[in-house]
This record gives structure tokens, sequence and C-alpha cells, in this order.
């Protein structure tokens, strides 16, 4: 992973963890224990569901840069099958309050997508990252740069 791939998590995470906070205090005050409990879980799995393909979507980026896009759709189509999958296991869940929980991924879905764009603001990621292979340096004076000889 590269450090601006890092950067951009971690300052992603912490505003989302800081609003979560908040919000969890606000569920405790409105609807008690089950409340807070069902905030704490929605963050929680807002917070996986964003930091999951952030995180994949960085290695993928990294490593094989021409397979990012079918990367990407397959990391958010897991994503949402996981997803679907806890809903229906939690969909008669006596534990937590299930519009507390909603409100939860809610905070948590504003929080990281705010957080990701202040980040992504403040890093600068470059678009090339240059390499240092001398092999493909160009002589001086040999032409165009970018152009083979004979084209």
């Amino acid at each position: 992973m590269q450090p601006n791939d890092a950067r951009i998590i971690r300052g992603a995470a912490l505003f989302t963890a800081a609003a979560g906070a908040l919000a969890i205090l606000v569920g405790a005050l409105v609807a008690g224990g089950a409340g807070a409990l069902g905030v704490f879980l929605g963050v929680l799995v807002g917070f996986l569901f964003f930091a999951s393909g952030q995180f994949g979507l960085a290695r993928v980026g990294h490593r094989w840069p021409e397979l990012f896009m079918g990367a990407a759709l397959v990391i958010y189509i897991t994503q949402v099958g996981v997803l679907l999958v806890l809903m229906i296991l939690l969909r008669d869940a006596t534990f937590l309050d299930g519009r507390a929980f909603g409100a939860g991924v809610l905070v948590a879905m504003f929080a990281w997508i705010i957080g990701q764009i202040r980040t992504n603001l403040k890093v600068k990621t470059p678009y090339v990252v240059p390499t240092a292979d001398s092999s493909t340096d160009a002589p001086a004076g040999a032409g165009a740069p970018g152009r083979e000889a004979g084209e």
C-alpha cells in the first residue's frame, strides 16, 4: 500500500470514529442502551464496509493497476452481499434498536465520505508515480519523448 493510500484511510477512519462516538452518545440519550448499541453496531458496520473496500482497492491498485475497475466492482458486490446477509441475520434482533442501527450506518457513511474527501484534498496524490528504471531513458536529442525510433 502506498503512503498516500494509508493516509487517506487513516484520515477517513479518524473522522468516522469521532462522528461515531458523537452518534453513540446521541443514540444513548434518545433511545437508551438499545439505541447506543444499535448506533455502535451501525457505525461499526459502515466503518468496516468502507475501510475494507478502500484497503482492498489500495492493494489491488498498487499491485495490478490494470485490474482496478474490475476489482472495484467485485469488491463492491461482495460488500453489498455481506451487508445483505448481515441485514437478514439482524432482521429480528431484539437486543438493538433498528432505527438507531440504520442511523449509525448513515453516520458512518457520511463521515467516511467527508473524511475521505478532506484527506484527499490535503494529501495531493500524484496521478503518475515515476519509476527509477534507467532502461527507458532516451539519450539526449533522441526526438520526442515517448516515441520509438521509426514511428
